[in-house]
């Protein structure tokens, strides 16, 4: 039997419905930055064959084996996490800094694309995607419309046990806090649901340093490790008169004008960062040095700040004696 060509009509009605669900797939895809899965086409009705024709015509390309791509261009940070999450298998979502970054966290500068998976799930490489196996999912962990990605506070703490350093663990856990993103609420809401188990010790003390916790390394950790040094017993809660009004110190050793300010979270809000100058500024016209860390800082760096303080010490020290 001879095959019958399409007629005219047929062939612009073929261009036609090709074009409309083009224009389908193309609408679907802003939210997605130009990028589908091969699941959300078939559901638009564009199935492998169509898909495979716009490929050959240059108009998309593939980016793994479910990812298309509507255009040929570079894929946005936003196309590659969704990348990321259709590429893996299973519950699959954005995490970790990745998660921060879309949530608006600047300073941060991995290109990684982080993603996690419940345990039980396969994992499977993905050029430029770094899944990370979770025990168990919390409820609410990802509540944020489009894109799959866990809620800033959970981010920050997976990103910090993810992290490659207690420094960068650190970074990932305060920024979000000064930016606003989440707050210190929210972060050790997320820690008593999920404490992890990498940097566990760690990371519960980041947490309670940010929200200025009881367990804080402030002046009450703080004098024993100078006990340990040889220092004295300094003084805590070190006040000072200054411009007729009563101004305390954290720890002070007033024989020598020396004193130590730990600055918790409370110190960069609002104006305290202002009144914090002028009381310094103040104390130091008086004749004293103060020496200040923060309590990120102060956990991250404790030696190098220890070795600050007891040099200072003894240069005050001599300088009384030789008066």
């Amino acid at each position: 039997m001879e095959h019958q060509q399409p007629s005219g009509m047929e062939q612009l009605s073929r261009s036609r419905l090709s074009a409309l669900l083009r224009e389908r797939a193309l609408e679907a895809a802003d939210a997605s930055d130009g990028v589908l899965s091969r699941t959300q086409l078939r559901a638009l009705g564009v199935g492998r064959d169509r898909v495979a024709s716009q490929v050959r015509a240059g108009r998309w390309q593939l980016h793994g084996r479910q990812t298309v791509a509507l255009h040929t261009g570079a894929l946005s940070s936003l196309a590659l996490a969704w990348r990321a999450v259709h590429e893996s298998v299973g519950d699959a979502r954005v995490d970790g800094v990745t998660s921060l970054q879309l949530a608006g966290v600047t300073g941060l500068s991995d290109q990684i694309v982080h993603v996690s998976l419940h345990h039980l799930c396969q994992v499977r490489a993905i050029d430029g995607v770094v899944q990370h196996k979770v025990s168990r999912r919390i409820p609410g962990d990802s509540e944020l419309p489009g894109l799959p990605r866990t809620t800033p506070a959970l981010a920050a703490l997976r990103a910090a046990q993810w992290a490659v350093s207690d420094r960068q663990a650190a970074l990932f856990l305060v920024l979000p806090t000064q930016q606003r993103i989440t707050t210190a609420a929210h972060l050790r809401e997320a820690h008593a649901q999920y404490p992890g188990r990498r940097r566990r010790s760690l990371v519960t003390r980041l947490v309670d340093d940010i929200a200025d916790g009881a367990q804080s390394l402030g002046e009450l950790e703080i004098v024993p490790l100078l006990r340990r040094r040889g220092l004295p017993t300094p003084t805590r809660q070190a006040l000072r008169r200054i411009d007729g009004r009563v101004r305390y110190l954290d720890v002070g050793w007033e024989d020598i004008g020396l004193a130590l300010e730990i600055d918790g979270a409370a110190h960069s809000e609002g104006l305290e960062v202002t009144f914090d100058h002028l009381r310094g500024n103040a104390i130091t016209m008086g004749g004293d040095v103060i020496l200040r860390m923060n309590l990120i800082g102060l956990r991250l760096h404790r030696d190098a700040f220890i070795d600050q303080v007891v040099e200072a010490h003894r240069l005050l020290s001599a300088r009384r004696d030789h008066r």
